[in-house]
């Protein structure tokens, strides 16, 4: 699926606006339960969070090298672009960070909105500071340089499942994330997805409107079906 970039931002404003809930109980009528993640990917700020945009992949792995840095991470942040969310994949029990505040000043200059991390991150005050939400598997102070190394980026990859043990992300699959936890919209269904998932929040703003005025959930039940 090709999309403009200003099709894209479109769509991402729109996405923000609705609930991961909903998302996925339209991704279960769509016949495609399986692509919430892991509850173990959490958002790092102590408050509601709300984040989306288009997979950026970057793939790792543990494995010792010298140096004192990794240059292969810096050429893969170098791609990203107005709308991306970065998504970091590979050793994500192994106890090291994938990154933290001053290549996240980098990927937020160069548009990135967000991570999801199947590892660990570190500059957590400073991170909140820069208002960069991240949701990520544990904190830790061990850097990766020497560690973990990045092996590949815009490619497909794995991260932990919420019904399933991996949920596949593609490069430009939509990821949304709030409080509730973190989804995955394949490309091919994202219209779909959107458009349904929009009017899903309209019936719920209706049906509280109808509460609040004194209807019974019975009475909603009745007039709206279930939802």
């Amino acid at each position: 699926m090709t999309l403009s970039a200003d099709h894209k931002l479109t769509l991402r404003d729109r996405f923000l606006k609705v609930d991961t809930a909903n998302v996925a109980d339209v991704l279960d009528e769509l016949g495609l339960p399986d692509f919430g993640l892991s509850s173990d990917l959490w958002p790092i700020r102590q408050r509601l969070e709300k984040m989306g945009g288009w997979a950026y992949t970057i793939r790792g792995q543990m494995t010792p090298y010298p140096g004192t840095g990794d240059a292969r991470k810096m050429e893969a942040v170098s791609g990203l672009t107005p709308g991306h969310l970065s998504v970091w994949s590979g050793g994500g029990a192994e106890g090291v960070c994938f990154f933290g505040e001053l290549i996240a000043r980098g990927m937020q200059y160069r548009g990135c909105v967000g991570a999801v991390v199947d590892g660990g991150i570190r500059d957590i005050e400073w991170l909140d500071r820069m208002d960069f939400p991240v949701y990520a598997r544990y904190r830790t102070p061990v850097q990766s340089i020497g560690r973990w190394a990045v092996n590949a980026w815009q490619v497909e990859v794995y991260l932990p499942g919420a019904t399933a043990a991996r949920v596949r992300v593609r490069p430009d699959d939509f990821i949304l994330a709030d409080f509730d936890g973190a989804i995955v919209i394949p490309q091919e269904v994202v219209d779909e997805v959107l458009t349904r998932a929009e009017a899903l929040t309209e019936k719920e703003r209706l049906i509280r409107a109808d509460l609040e005025a004194g209807a019974t959930l019975p009475d909603v039940l009745a007039k709206y079906g279930h939802v």
